[in-house]
């Protein structure tokens, strides 16, 4: 827990990190979510959501803040919430929290293509993030798997059994440690852990 409280992910910046690429799984496992036309050059806001039940998905609440969905819970520490969104007979997703190590992919559409994406990567490290949508309390996962903008809101995956172990909400440029300000990891995507949100999650659904 020490560990956690003396890592900070610093700015945000540029596009992306990392690399991703076109996937036609992506569009198996989240949506889109826009706000005005999305082109090629990206015009207009654009996230993406995990469908939960026929009634609700997941996003990130900065997602769910400038789209067209109805907001019907939002997490008082993480930049998560819970939207309403007609699913069809959607099957709920498994959740797991995964670990430190951990093999890891991620699914998402892109802001600059409005294109479905998808990187692979590695669990690094839990880290502070404190931003106007993500309270320090909220400690989130740092992984070197490619991000770009409008994938958050996307669903991270464990590799291993194919569950769902967080929300992607973001990147990083660095990851320093705050007492000596070592630079400890640079571009790096960041997601909010399923054991950060699982209560909360159960009951939003069930409410």
């Amino acid at each position: 827990m020490q560990r956690m409280s003396c890592l900070l992910a610093m700015l945000l910046c540029g596009c992306s990190v990392g690399k991703y690429e076109y996937s036609s799984e992506a569009v198996k496992r989240v949506d889109m979510t826009v706000t005005g036309i999305p082109t090629v050059l990206g015009v207009g806001t654009l996230g993406t959501t995990i469908p939960l039940t026929p009634h609700y998905s997941l996003t990130a609440a900065h997602v769910a803040k400038y789209s067209l969905y109805r907001v019907k819970a939002w997490h008082p520490e993480c930049d998560l919430a819970v939207v309403y969104h007609d699913n069809g007979n959607v099957e709920p997703p498994h959740f797991r929290n995964g670990r430190m190590g951990d093999k890891i992919n991620l699914y998402g559409y892109s802001f600059i293509s409005a294109m479905p994406v998808a990187s692979t990567g590695t669990n690094l490290v839990n880290t502070g993030l404190k931003n106007s949508w993500n309270k320090l309390s909220c400690v989130v996962v740092a992984s070197d798997a490619g991000v770009v903008k409008g994938m958050s809101g996307g669903a991270v995956y464990n590799a291993s059994d194919d569950s769902i172990g967080g929300v992607i909400v973001g990147y990083s440029s660095r990851i320093n440690d705050m007492k000596t300000g070592k630079l400890l990891y640079k571009d790096v995507s960041l997601y909010v852990p399923y054991a950060r949100f699982k209560d909360w999650l159960n009951d939003a659904i069930k409410s």
